[in-house]
């Protein structure tokens, strides 16, 4: 299988697919809602901030107010761009994945393994999980 047109080397590891997801979906974003809602340190933050900037993907802009500085961020429309056709090539890689059975509801539900309908028929089948003597359930 071929890599779909539209897939993004640059924006597909984790940590920058996070934050470019974040940023499609408002105008500007502060440093710290990004850091805070994708649980990254500065410095993690930071790097894959430049890294996306570099490649024109962002803006950052650093505003001053008193002793306090704020950077602001947002998806260009190169960026934005890139993130929407990255999102196309994820989707045309998972439809080609799920085959055209899965695509058209024809399975044979014969197969087995994780994630199967035989799976999860067995997974239904099995006990329930005991907790230890003393423990609440819920905790």
């Amino acid at each position: 299988m071929s890599t779909p047109s539209g897939f993004d080397e640059l924006i597909h590891p984790a940590t920058r697919l996070s934050v470019v997801a974040l940023l499609a979906s408002t105008e500007w974003a502060d440093f710290g809602f990004i850091r805070d809602s994708l649980s990254l340190s500065d410095s993690a933050l930071s790097k894959q901030l430049h890294t996306l900037e570099d490649a024109g993907y962002l803006d950052l802009r650093k505003e001053s107010s008193g002793r306090k500085r704020r950077t602001r961020v947002r998806l260009t429309e190169r960026g934005r761009t890139a993130f929407d056709g990255h999102v196309a090539a994820l989707r045309a890689i998972v439809e080609g994945a799920a085959g055209p059975a899965a695509v058209t509801g024809l399975g044979t539900g014969t197969a087995t393994g994780p994630g199967t309908d035989a799976d999860r028929a067995g997974a239904a089948a099995a006990p329930a999980a005991v907790a230890p003597a003393g423990a609440e359930a819920g905790r």
